[in-house]
């Protein structure tokens, strides 16, 4: 029995590491890239804590080096899916039971432990696997993962301590409890941290889950596995499931024990969970918690006012980074026709600087986009605007699998405000620009709410801040997280909880409170001190 009250204060977020040549970081990650893409990691299937393999085997490659195996991994046939499912409830009996505090402990201790031994090895893993540059990593499968850690279990602490006021003679409470049933994480290529939020947040909440781990993200998922056990966590809690998402969502959603999805990918694979989920309602012994982050058509909108070299590099940086392969990234941009040309021309010179290849070579810039699949669809954006008469290619628009799947940093500018690439998503390097009439602000703002099904994250650049408030407020359903004189990407954990609307998702916001509150049940509870004994009203007596 603990006879205390432990709090968690609200954390500092993890400083993110410099690795300036001849830093000790730069050294120590340098050694890991080298020690793992000298190495073939066998990943297994993890169920209960134990390793199982099928010899049903797939590969992991390299994007920028497609030729180069850095691990093979064992698909689920249906039975490890059943059987993760078992494992999942068995563990939920002790899980759901332990204090909440020990779950809290436990999770600290991954944070403290990704925070120096394993933060070489996750983040050598997302560069090597995912095709992101040092800084990209950094930021992602070390200092963002640690930051949800953290101030999950600050949050948590918030929940918890939520309660009701007594009555006259009588004492009320809230219980939190997890979910009656297992949770299914279904967790993206493009963030490694967002694979680990995925599981991690209703895990801490006291549930239990069954994961399903993007297969080009499945070496930096592994040894978040690793990380998980070392730092204590019992076993069966999170089942790792390597393989196909139409097969382990099937079987997971035809499971009575199905409670909830935890869920980052594409629009249409969500709606397709939810249909396939609202088909199952009958089975289940609760409505599940459907929690999806997925689309977007992420915008900047550019008033006549703006800094021109500010929406340059906002738009090269929002548009680019990690090969525009961010739920968040800049795919669409209106601008005054005034400021069109000198942004552009900022654009070009940047282009002209950065550099493109593989990630060890730390000035590498641009790096690959995932796979093959992914290359030939944004290969196919870029050549239908190469062919079109509304539309011209302004910068970039090559595109080499030869080696790695690379595509140039591309801008395509067209005169059509519902231009193909203006409305559908390509998760690319790709930027549609649409020039637009100086004296048709109000009419342009309207088209930029309005063209895309979407609303995830969007931007506004004016040096007029009564103009940018103006156009905030139209554009308020149009992203779940918008911006003011910067690019609408970079959401950072206890700053800016991430999440849209619309298209885009359930908008439950990573990296707040208001989503660890959907992976609970509230109970409460009201003991009377004395029990009443006449039935009687006052008047009545």
């Amino acid at each position: 029995m603990k006879n205390s009250v432990i709090t968690f204060p609200l954390p500092a977020n993890e400083p993110v590491k410099t690795y300036l040549v001849g830093s000790p970081e730069r050294a120590a990650l340098e050694k890991e890239l080298e020690r793992q893409r000298n190495m073939v990691v066998d990943i297994p299937i993890v169920i209960g804590g134990k390793e199982i393999r099928t010899g049903e085997i797939g590969q992991v490659v390299c994007p920028h080096d497609h030729q180069h195996v850095l691990a093979t991994y064992h698909k689920v046939t249906e039975k490890e899916v059943k059987m993760a499912i078992e494992s999942a409830m068995e563990a939920r009996k002790q899980w759901m039971n332990t204090d909440w505090t020990t779950r809290a402990a436990i999770v600290l201790k991954m944070a403290e432990l990704l925070a120096t031994k394993y933060r070489y090895i996750l983040n050598a893993a997302t560069m090597l696997g995912q095709s992101k540059n040092i800084y990209q990593a950094e930021i992602d499968s070390a200092c963002e993962t640690i930051d949800f850690f953290r101030y999950n279990v600050h949050y948590a602490s918030k929940i918890y301590s939520m309660q009701p006021k007594n009555g006259s003679g009588n004492l009320n409470h809230t219980e939190y409890r997890p979910l009656e049933g297992f949770v299914l994480a279904v967790t993206p290529f493009n963030f490694t941290s967002i694979a680990s939020n995925l599981c991690m947040t209703p895990v801490l909440m006291g549930d239990v889950m069954v994961w399903k781990p993007s297969t080009t993200a499945l070496l930096s998922n592994y040894h978040l596995m690793q990380l998980y056990k070392e730092a204590g966590l019992p076993e069966g809690v999170i089942n790792f499931l390597p393989g196909s998402g139409a097969l382990i969502g099937r079987v997971c959603m035809q499971s009575k024990h199905f409670a909830g999805i935890h869920f980052t990918g594409s629009t249409a694979t969500f709606k397709s969970l939810w249909k396939e989920a609202c088909s199952n309602l009958d089975r289940y012994i609760s409505y599940p918690r459907l929690v999806g982050e997925t689309g977007g058509k992420d915008f900047i909108f550019v008033h006549p006012t703006a800094d021109e070299k500010a929406v340059a590099t906002a738009a090269f940086c929002g548009a680019f980074e990690y090969q525009g392969q961010k739920c968040s990234a800049a795919s669409r941009m209106y601008i005054p026709k005034s400021l069109w040309p000198a942004v552009l021309k900022n654009m070009k010179a940047m282009a002209a600087e950065v550099k493109m290849g593989d990630v060890r070579d730390p000035f590498n810039y641009i790096n690959a986009v995932i796979d093959e699949t992914s290359f030939d669809k944004i290969a196919s954006y870029i050549n239908y605007a190469k062919e079109s008469k509304d539309a011209k290619i302004v910068l970039g628009g090559r595109c080499d699998k030869t080696v790695g799947y690379f595509v140039e940093p591309t801008i395509i500018e067209t005169s059509d405000p519902h231009f193909k690439s203006m409305e559908e998503e390509i998760f690319g390097p790709v930027i549609t620009v649409y020039p637009y009439d100086d004296d048709k602000m109000e009419e342009t703002v309207t088209l930029c709410d309005e063209t895309s099904p979407y609303g995830l994250t969007g931007s506004v650049f004016a040096q007029d801040r009564l103009a940018a408030e103006r156009i905030a407020d139209s554009l308020c359903y149009a992203a779940g997280n918008f911006y003011i004189n910067d690019k609408p990407t970079g959401a950072v954990v206890g700053m800016q909880p991430f999440g849209g609307a619309r298209a885009s998702g359930t908008n439950d916001k990573a990296g707040g409170e208001f989503n660890l509150i959907r992976w609970t049940v509230p109970r409460v509870i009201k003991e009377t001190l004395v029990s009443p004994t006449d039935y009687r009203y006052s008047y009545l007596k």
